[in-house]
């Protein structure tokens, strides 16, 4: 285990295609979305902890969440949560945390994990990452590019290149560009040209390097975390915070740092699989709860003490109380049962589970949101 290896937990976005489980005041990592009795953001503690080591988990989520955080991860220093007046997104709150660390280890090697992605094979996964953390030591960017499943649309990909034949990652390859999320026929051809990956949205760098970029691409963003940085564990912290956060650019890192490193040829790809899913919304929740293949298809009981009764069906229910749920002659049906809403949709329809909120939101029904 490398000494100066942190991981950082980005543990924001509300999460809006797994509502009414998910608001803004409790988004999807705050949940046990699969039913496993673990938090999304429990289980990405549980998988990075051990490898890393509790001192050098940091998390970083917005100041409302704090408190449920710190309930949720009772082995984390209260010093570790890194908290966020406002969504920045990921270039903000991955820069910030990479601030923070260097200026404790100035060695350090940072890792991105978002708090609500599964793993199913956290074995291979911490292969995977040794790997990474053995090729960030070049000093270059390295993300993890997943094997894809199938020709996903709702992904961003990464084409690779050569391998690099690395000491401690056999499997680097160089990262010749990051692709957007495509059109189904881009997809295909992605997919059977062997050459791309899922972008999984994790990177791990020196954090020397990771700055470094950040500063050439966006020197203001950068100059603003910097001030926040330098005040952080003095009395200024909180009138500098106030100053200078809501100035900031909302970007992510894709953009900020590895898009244009790629561009430069100072990304390295590690493929990875391993089970991942970023649990976008209730299909892929549906998929990771399903039986294995050969056993018969049904409804699948999530939370609360639901009765189920099913007649010819299959799909996902969840419940935050005791509840009798009947389905009869539907397939692939998803029903979420909260206090103040009833959700019904399809596993098909599960991508607009996110106009239902920007409907309630058009109708003034914030308490919903």
């Amino acid at each position: 285990m490398n000494t100066h290896f942190h991981a950082i937990i980005p543990a924001g976005g509300s999460g809006t295609r797994l509502w009414p489980l998910s608001r803004r005041a409790t988004p999807k990592f705050l949940h046990d979305v699969l039913g496993l009795g673990r938090t999304l953001l429990q289980a990405t503690w549980d998988r990075v902890a051990p490898f890393v080591g509790d001192d050098r988990v940091w998390v970083v989520t917005g100041e409302s969440h704090f408190d449920q955080v710190a309930e949720q991860l009772p082995h984390i220093a209260r010093g570790q949560i890194i908290t966020e007046p406002s969504p920045k997104d990921s270039a903000a709150a991955i820069g910030l945390a990479a601030m923070i660390i260097a200026r404790e280890d100035p060695d350090a090697i940072v890792g991105s994990f978002s708090a609500d992605h599964s793993i199913t094979n956290v074995d291979e996964f911490r292969l995977v990452i040794d790997q990474a953390v053995a090729a960030a030591e070049t000093g270059d960017i390295v993300t993890i590019g997943i094997m894809p499943r199938n020709p996903a649309t709702a992904y961003g990909y990464i084409e690779t290149g050569e391998l690099l034949g690395l000491d401690g990652a056999p499997t680097a390859r160089r990262a010749l560009a990051f692709a957007e999320k495509p059109e189904a026929s881009t997809a295909r051809q992605y997919v059977n040209s062997g050459r791309y990956r899922w972008n999984a949205g994790m990177f791990i760098a020196k954090a020397s390097s990771l700055l470094d970029i950040l500063a050439e691409e966006d020197p203001a963003l950068y100059s603003g975390l910097a001030r926040i940085a330098e005040a952080w564990h003095t009395p200024d912290h909180d009138e500098v915070l106030s100053a200078v956060w809501p100035g900031l650019e909302k970007r992510a890192i894709d953009y900020v740092v590895a898009e244009p490193a790629a561009a430069a040829g100072r990304v390295i790809v590690i493929p990875g699989d391993f089970g991942w899913d970023d649990v976008g919304d209730f299909d892929s929740v549906a998929r990771l709860r399903q039986p294995v293949p050969g056993e018969p298809r049904g409804v699948i009981s999530i939370g609360g003490n639901t009765d189920l009764l099913e007649v010819d069906a299959s799909g996902v229910v969840f419940s935050e109380g005791p509840r009798t749920v009947a389905i009869v002659g539907l397939e692939d049906l998803v029903v979420v049962d909260t206090d103040d809403v009833l959700l019904i949709t399809s596993r098909s329809h599960a991508q607009d589970v996110k106009k239902a909120v920007s409907v309630a939101g058009e109708r003034g029904l914030d308490e919903l949101l």
